[in-house]
């Protein structure tokens, strides 16, 4: 047996370094290592075969790079659609994420907006509950005072004399003012918490209306 490298070998069958390979792979071949170089075993009764001629070695060498690019295009393609499975499992996740914080959104929307309604209730029953404001309370306590004041005969207020006798807005401003002028120094002039009472009984108030 004659021992020879992979490419004196190839060059002696006249067939590619890959080739070679394949047939030690498959067994056709016997190879062994020696120093770390593979050698292949060739029997010598082969060796007067004519060795192969460059335009051999050249249609060999076309025929396994043709070979290795048919294979990288077809990983090619492969990494093209695992790319295109990515992008697509990619925007899947983004939809999935976006309807996600929708529905999260959607929930404390509706939240809030039942605690609006439940704030609303809890205020429209403090308004009822509550104490009347202080405008109203002073009505009412001004409405009472006029009423234990006029319930004397021959009281009644300022006011409600000017409304009594239909005064237009100017005339009965222009009397307010009269009454406020001689309010300390006429004693026709009766003052409670800082209204002005009439008593037609006891006075006549000629000159002030």
């Amino acid at each position: 047996m004659k021992k020879m490298s992979v490419s004196d070998a190839a060059e002696y069958f006249g067939v590619s370094r890959e080739a070679i390979h394949n047939r030690i792979r498959r067994g056709s071949l016997e190879a062994v290592v020696e120093n770390g170089v593979k050698l292949v075993l060739v029997d010598g009764e082969k060796t007067t075969r004519a060795k192969a001629t460059p335009k051999q070695l050249k249609n060999n060498d076309e025929r396994y790079y043709k070979l290795l690019e048919e294979q990288n295009a077809k990983l090619q393609s492969r990494v093209e659609v695992l790319e295109t499975e990515t992008r697509t499992l990619r925007d899947q996740k983004e939809l999935m994420l976006v309807q996600e914080r929708q529905k999260i959104e959607a929930i404390y929307k509706e939240k809030d907006e039942q605690l609006k309604n439940i704030l609303s209730t809890i205020s429209s029953q403090f308004m009822l509950n509550a104490p009347e404001p202080v405008e109203e309370i002073e009505t009412l306590v001004e409405a009472e005072i006029e009423e234990e004041v006029s319930s004397k005969d021959g009281i009644i207020s300022l006011k409600k004399h000017l409304k009594r006798q239909k005064y237009s807005k100017e005339k009965a401003k222009k009397i307010q003012k009269k009454f406020q002028k001689k309010a300390k120094k006429d004693e026709r002039i009766i003052v409670i918490d800082k209204k002005f009472y009439l008593d037609f009984i006891k006075y006549d108030y000629k000159g002030l209306l």
